[in-house]
């Protein structure tokens, strides 16, 4: 065999081309304007991250006894005191839920997060997902009430902090959710008395402010129940949020359902199937995976509107995280405190963010060419 039928081996792309060298390149160091640009910008997060370093974490405070802050106060600014959520970080997560019932708030949480993390996972997208949060929400409720199977009862006035804000944003969306399917359906219903029903409910919600809503579910809703008949506060504020929720998600919906080109309709008629048919097994699967990026920017930012319900007196994972820093001893080591809530908040937000991308993108890889 002659030299020439000998095929050469397969070259590797020159790292100018290719590779964390040739992004830097082309996004950071394209032209001199654009380099100069990122120089600084490095230098001014280089500086920050260092003052920061030293602040949270050299001159920092770890723990201090018996709430003597004395050698928080002589810091001066030039160190962070995280005594303050060494000393204060039950009543952030669980409020004044009783000392020694503690535990079962933090299993509370404990669960709300497995819950999440299973309903993520595709595989076990089933109809028996459906009985596991069942489940899950029944045994939160045992847990937090108690009055049940030796555990002592405990009211909700009593709840507080993380596992508040779990409980409106969870229940919120879940509730919320289908009703906004069901209002934008019905927005493009032809049936007049049903679409101005749902244009009136939506907006009429979107009208006013989340506040109003919780302050109207607070003071003005218990107004129009028989005398004698109360309904629990937080179940006032979870209607409200469920109801403004449902209005802005249905939107959001109603967007996805405009975006599907008109042979999708077409064709799911020509196949003969009933309404409900065509809207669940071909209409609705592809609109809502059209809309998954502003769905979820709407959950997020649902989930971050439940620190509201402080107007109302209820003592969510904001709410509890502000009045931990009432406390004479520790007052002016609100930073600290702020950027543990802020932490907290960003972990579950991010996390959405993170697993819509991940779905959106596993749901329309049909679409990559």
């Amino acid at each position: 065999m002659s030299d020439a039928a000998i095929p050469s081996p397969a070259r590797a792309a020159p790292i100018t081309l290719v590779g964390p060298i040739a992004w830097v390149r082309t996004n950071l160091f394209s032209g001199w304007f654009s380099g100069l640009f990122s120089l600084l910008l490095l230098f001014l997060i280089v500086k920050w991250a260092m003052g920061f370093i030293e602040w949270g974490v050299i001159n920092a405070v770890w723990s201090v006894p018996n709430n003597q802050t004395q050698a928080c106060r002589e810091l001066k600014g030039t160190g962070a005191c995280w005594a303050v959520i060494t000393e204060k970080h039950r009543f952030i997560l669980f409020g004044t839920y009783p000392y020694e019932e503690q535990w079962r708030a933090f299993l509370s949480i404990l669960i709300f997060i497995g819950l999440f993390i299973v309903s993520a996972q595709r595989v076990f997208w089933r109809k028996e997902l459906g009985l596991v949060w069942v489940g899950a929400l029944t045994a939160i409720g045992i847990l937090m009430w108690g009055g049940v199977l030796g555990l002592n009862y405990v009211p909700q006035e009593r709840w507080g902090g993380l596992v508040i804000t779990l409980i409106l944003a969870t229940f919120g969306l879940a509730f919320a959710f289908p009703l906004s399917i069901l209002v934008a359906l019905g927005r493009r219903s032809k049936l007049p008395a049903i679409k101005a029903l749902c244009v009136l409910y939506v907006e009429l919600i979107r009208g006013v402010p989340l506040i109003s809503l919780l302050f109207m579910a607070s003071v003005m809703f218990p107004l129009f129940l028989p005398e004698g008949m109360n309904v629990d506060k937080l179940l006032r504020a979870q209607i409200a949020i469920i109801l403004f929720a449902g209005a802005y998600l249905a939107e959001v919906v109603r967007g996805g359902l405009q975006t599907l080109p008109r042979g999708q309709y077409e064709a799911a008629d020509a196949l003969g199937l009933s309404y409900w048919a065509k809207t669940g097994l071909i209409i609705l699967p592809q609109a809502l995976r059209l809309v998954i990026p502003p769905l979820v920017n709407t959950f997020i930012g649902f989930f971050k509107d439940t620190s509201l319900v402080l107007i109302i007196g209820i003592f969510d994972l904001l709410t509890a995280g502000k009045t931990a820093i009432i406390e004479p001893a520790w007052q002016g080591f609100g930073i600290e405190v702020y950027l543990t809530v802020g932490f907290i908040y960003f972990c579950f937000c991010f996390a959405m963010s993170r697993y819509s991308q991940n779905l959106e993108a596993e749901l329309n890889r049909h679409r990559v060419r």
